[in-house]
């Protein structure tokens, strides 16, 4: 069984005793929000909160769920306007794939759905409104999402070289609360479009800026790239020195990046970075300053945590950093093994993060006997290389539909009842 599985099916069988929001008036389809003159009811909003917190989402349940249901009547509504409509195939497809997370099929999510309160339309519409954006995100930038066979001998040159490449670059990440993300992306748009220079660029991270760097005009030291968070790391890559990159979400925030300089080493090395790391949740109040360095005053290594809490409280993980969380991976990448970061927010907590140990994962080994090499396609062309060319078209239109989103968002006529 899967982690998502057991998740999933434990979530299942809690009682859900929560309390739900009641309804501005007796009926539960009175409207709870109108957006462009289309309503989301109280129903919609109780059955998406249902529905997210069986899928254990994080977060203030009714106000990611009102902005789940808010996105997603933008999304249908440009569906509309583009004339983007999905078969029945199509939408039976893709419930069957997200079922499929979980092992179940779809007729069996739809049930183990309809035994917690959760009516198969509901699972429906969440999955019809994916769909339909992602028809329409290719519809709108596909001729601008290109990827040539030049950016894909770039992809294949540097992956195999990226943990010898060092980086020289600044960061710009302003905060983005619950409720003001599409305010803060609009600036983060605003100041990617018209910051140019590293003069400009650290006057914006000095005003803007809730990073440790901020003091620094946000400029960080020579990085490994193989440090930087998977999504991240290609976003640099791309950038002239120079440059300013397209705002990029990470959890909490919105980021800029400018390239500052770049140095490849000759040495082939691995593609990926693995961290162990110790986590330490503390209360973000006035006493965090102080209780940190309590903490850091009777601990060196990560080992030594544990005396330092003999209560407990150290978690200790290790994961590759493209799988780490974006502002935990961005706070691990310019740490060496000792050191600690204090930068991450969680609600009403901040993290400290310590390096216990940092470490190339091995490629995989070298097709030898007995391994099948990669079948050819009819039409003559590399499956390898068509991956990578799906892979870098897929990043594009991910950059490309965030922003388009923010700005429907901000355009759009949002009123409540």
């Amino acid at each position: 069984m899967t982690r998502w599985t057991l998740a999933f099916t434990t979530a299942l069988g809690l009682s859900l005793a929560a309390t739900l929001p009641a309804p501005a008036q007796e009926s539960p389809f009175a409207p709870r929000m109108i957006i462009n003159d289309q309503v989301i009811s109280w129903y919609e909003l109780e059955q998406r909160m249902q529905f997210m917190r069986l899928l254990r989402a994080p977060g203030d349940l009714e106000k990611e769920a009102l902005k789940a249901l808010m996105e997603d009547r933008l999304r249908m509504q440009e569906a509309k306007k583009l004339g983007v409509e999905l078969t029945e195939e199509q939408i039976k497809r893709g419930m069957e794939e997200f079922a499929s997370r979980a092992n179940l099929t779809a007729d069996q999510f739809i049930t183990a759905l309809a035994q917690e309160g959760v009516a198969a339309e509901t699972f429906r519409d969440f999955v019809m409104a994916g769909l339909a954006w992602r028809d329409v995100v290719r519809a709108k930038f596909g001729s601008q999402a290109s990827a040539t066979d030049t950016d894909i001998d770039r992809f294949l040159t540097n992956q195999g070289k990226v943990a010898g490449v060092q980086v020289l670059m600044s960061e710009l990440v302003i905060p983005a609360p619950p409720g003001r993300e599409d305010e803060v992306m609009a600036l983060a748009l605003q100041l990617s479009d018209s910051v140019v220079g590293e003069g400009a660029f650290a006057s914006a991270a000095r005003e803007y800026s809730a990073s440790g760097s901020k003091g620094r005009g946000g400029r960080l030291d020579w990085l490994p790239l193989a440090n930087l968070p998977g999504a991240i790391a290609p976003v640099v890559l791309g950038l002239a020195p120079g440059e300013t990159s397209d705002p990029v979400a990470i959890p909490g925030a919105v980021a800029l990046f400018q390239l500052r300089g770049i140095l490849e080493e000759s040495t082939e090395t691995a593609e990926s970075t693995q961290v162990e790391y110790a986590q330490i949740a503390l209360p973000n109040d006035g006493a965090f300053d102080s209780a940190v360095g309590a903490i850091m005053g009777q601990a060196e290594t990560c080992d030594q945590l544990y005396t330092a809490l003999p209560g407990g409280g150290v978690s200790r993980q290790t994961a590759t950093m493209a799988a780490l969380p974006g502002d935990v991976a961005m706070a691990l990448a310019g740490l060496d093994q000792g050191e600690y970061s204090t930068t991450v927010v969680q609600g009403s907590s901040r993290l400290l993060l310590m390096m216990c140990l940092r470490q190339p994962v091995p490629q995989e080994p070298e097709m030898g006997m007995g391994t099948e090499p990669p079948k050819s396609r009819a039409d003559g062309k590399d499956p390898k290389r068509e991956a990578i060319r799906e892979q870098l078209i897929n990043r594009k239109l991910g950059l490309l539909s965030d922003n388009w989103l923010a700005d429907l968002r901000a355009n759009a006529i949002i009123r409540e009842p």
